[in-house]
């Protein structure tokens, strides 16, 4: 190779090195350079997903000291049976038709079953009932729902509410 370069004419070796100059920086860039300034981005993104995560959560910690649930939402959930809070919350979300069967445990409890419910809605739903009602899943148990639909469940769910 060294043969070959000192046989070449002045002009064509400067040209020749430039070359060899131009693609070792955009290899050293392309394979070194570039995927570390990727993943720095993404941690980037990462740790600002963070950040706005735990300060919306700093409210909770403040809720949590003071006993959990304010007391507005306590006297609210006090004043109605769990089978009437159920059946109003599914109906202002629109999953009452995937509930089959929902039947009262206890005076503070209700198990509610679900066939192909959108886990999502599922999830939205449980929480209005968490922050509204002060109503927690104390069991369950979910499985895939049908073959056709992505994101489906069938779901059992045994509620009760905070006193």
């Amino acid at each position: 190779m060294k043969n070959w370069f000192e046989s070449l004419e002045v002009r064509e070796r400067l040209f020749v090195s430039i070359g060899a100059v131009v693609v070792t920086a955009m290899l050293l860039y392309g394979l070194g350079w570039a995927p570390l300034e990727k993943k720095h981005s993404a941690l980037r993104i990462d740790v600002q997903n963070w950040e706005r995560a735990l300060s919306e959560l700093r409210p909770l910690r403040t809720m949590a000291a003071q006993g959990g649930q304010p007391e507005r939402v306590r006297a609210v959930a006090n004043a109605q049976s769990p089978i009437i809070i159920v059946d109003q919350t599914l109906r202002s979300r629109g999953l009452e038709k995937y509930r089959r069967r929902s039947q009262p445990t206890t005076s503070n409890g209700i198990r509610v079953e679900f066939e192909n419910v959108a886990f999502d809605d599922l999830v939205l739903w449980l929480g209005d009932l968490s922050s509204q009602y002060a109503m927690h899943v104390q069991s369950g148990s979910l499985t895939k729902g049908s073959q056709m639909d992505a994101g489906r469940v069938n779901a059992t769910l045994t509620l009760e509410r905070a006193l």
